[in-house]
């Protein structure tokens, strides 16, 4: 920060308030290869039509199931209802998923099925953890020319397979979204190893509580952990076995929820000039960790949701915080123990309850929406602007899952009900890992920044905090 400010004359105050967003849009669509048409449903006056600043305006889809950007293409790799390699029935309730290498060129698909105790299209597997659960996970083999050669039950017996999160060794943690006394736990998935014994094992140490999404930091194999619950807690699972390989979750752990300093009551306390807060992880009891979080004054959430760890630091969205219930993103570094606030939102046409994220490889962040009306996929650029990719025609279905082939040339995303899983292609950027590293540490433009006044940004400076730190502190009930 010190170098950009002798370079530029600002102060750390004037480059953290300074900056402006413009906005973009984008669309397409059909069970094929579409040529698409001009109409765009989003000013774009001041819009870059492709690179960096997102990939201009939607084009209407003629067949009223995904808009895209110009230049795009989709098509309908899977569907509930259709047909398994194995003869039954694909399950419904499509949400979170993964992508993986595969051999010759193929890429493996994970995908979770967001079901419970019934359910039209049920996960029907050989070797479930629950006979009585309907939930669990499927997976696909799609091929170079995006057709699915093969798609099969990976797991089976579990509930409300939400979120999830895929490891760095190729497994997939597949989270269960409910809390009873034999169920809400994590599953590995190999779906290399359809249905095997891990598969079926909770992994009881990474707590029982209502999971949304976790994914893992790759220099120490530590897992974080986001609950779809009200309040909700930020968890942080460190292995006994950080060998980073599948099945070493299951030899256990130490799980902890995220609290303000050493803070027993976070709605009650106040900044004291010269106080220096940072996060400190309270170990819990896994079977009764939300009691164990309340007890011990954890941070309280709205409703968490997705997680994407990229680049040296932990993404995640609170999907109906904020003054105007619209969503908050959240970003942890844990070099530094630092939890900021980095995007609050504070109108629907930017961002309308954020739901599962990604990072694309050119370094953009996207979030799908969960909110009322259309949901769309939408991107936020290092260089301040925010843009929708896709837009779902479907008004009571939510989208879910977005993620890239390994080879960055094909988004996969899912609608949820009816399901239907899409790849989508065109002229997406390269890949960047110095465009990652700048979402991963720059300050949010204007636009999209935590507003905060000058009271906070003079305590801010005092206090040597950045000022999305002293804001996500004060949203949370500290008083300054």
């Amino acid at each position: 920060m010190e170098n950009l400010e002798a370079k530029s004359g600002m102060n750390r105050r004037d480059f953290l308030k300074a900056g402006g967003m413009g906005t973009l849009a984008l669309t397409l669509g059909s069970t094929g290869v579409l040529t698409l048409g001009s109409k765009a449903f989003a000013d774009t006056a001041n819009n870059p039509t492709s690179g960096f600043g997102g990939y201009g305006p939607l084009v209407p889809d003629p067949n009223e199931i995904l808009d895209l950007p110009k230049g795009f293409h989709y098509k309908i790799i899977s569907e509930e209802g259709g047909q398994l390699t194995s003869g039954g029935k694909i399950p419904g309730a499509f949400d979170g998923m993964a992508a993986f290498e595969g051999p010759k060129n193929t890429t493996i698909l994970v995908r979770n099925h967001e079901l419970g105790t019934s359910a039209a299209n049920p996960v029907v597997g050989t070797k479930p953890y629950d006979v009585t659960s309907l939930g669990g996970t499927t997976a696909l083999i799609v091929g170079p020319n995006r057709n699915v050669i093969k798609e099969y039950v990976t797991s089976s017996g579990t509930i409300r397979n939400c979120a999830g999160g895929a490891t760095p060794w190729g497994t997939w943690l597949t989270c269960e979204e409910t809390r009873s006394e034999t169920h809400g736990y994590v599953f590995e998935v190999d779906p290399r190893q359809p249905e095997n014994e891990m598969s079926r094992t909770p992994i009881k140490e990474m707590g029982r509580f209502s999971h949304e999404a976790c994914a893992i930091d790759p220099a120490t194999g530590y897992v974080y952990l986001t609950e779809d619950a009200s309040p909700s807690y930020l968890y942080r699972f460190i292995p006994n076995d950080v060998s980073q390989k599948p099945g070493a979750l299951h030899k256990g752990g130490k799980l902890y929820a995220a609290a303000i300093g050493e803070i027993d009551d976070v709605a009650a306390s106040t900044f004291k000039t010269g106080q220096k807060f940072g996060i400190v992880w309270k170990e819990l009891d896994p079977h009764f960790c939300r009691e164990d979080a309340a007890k011990h004054g954890c941070i309280q959430f709205k409703k968490l949701e997705g997680a994407f760890f990229q680049a040296g630091v932990f993404w995640f969205d609170d999907s109906s915080a904020g003054e105007k219930n619209l969503g908050r993103i959240y970003r942890y570094v844990p070099s530094t123990n630092t939890l900021e606030l980095f995007y609050e939102a504070t109108d629907a046409k930017d961002m309308e309850s954020p739901d599962n994220i990604c990072m694309t490889p050119w370094g953009d962040l996207w979030f799908v929406e969960d909110g009322a009306g259309k949901d769309r996929l939408m991107g936020i650029t290092p260089e301040g602007k925010i843009y929708p990719f896709a837009s779902n025609h479907l008004s009571d279905s939510e989208m879910a899952g977005p993620t890239f082939s390994p080879d960055g040339k094909t988004l996969f995303v899912n609608i949820q009900s009816p399901g239907k899983t899409f790849a989508i292609w065109g002229p997406f950027q390269r890949r960047n890992s110095a465009r990652a590293r700048e979402m991963s540490f720059a300050a949010p433009s204007k636009h999209f920044a935590p507003q905060v006044s000058d009271k906070l940004v003079e305590f801010a400076e005092r206090q040597g905090m950045s000022i999305l730190e002293a804001a996500a502190f004060v949203r949370h009930g500290l008083e300054i």
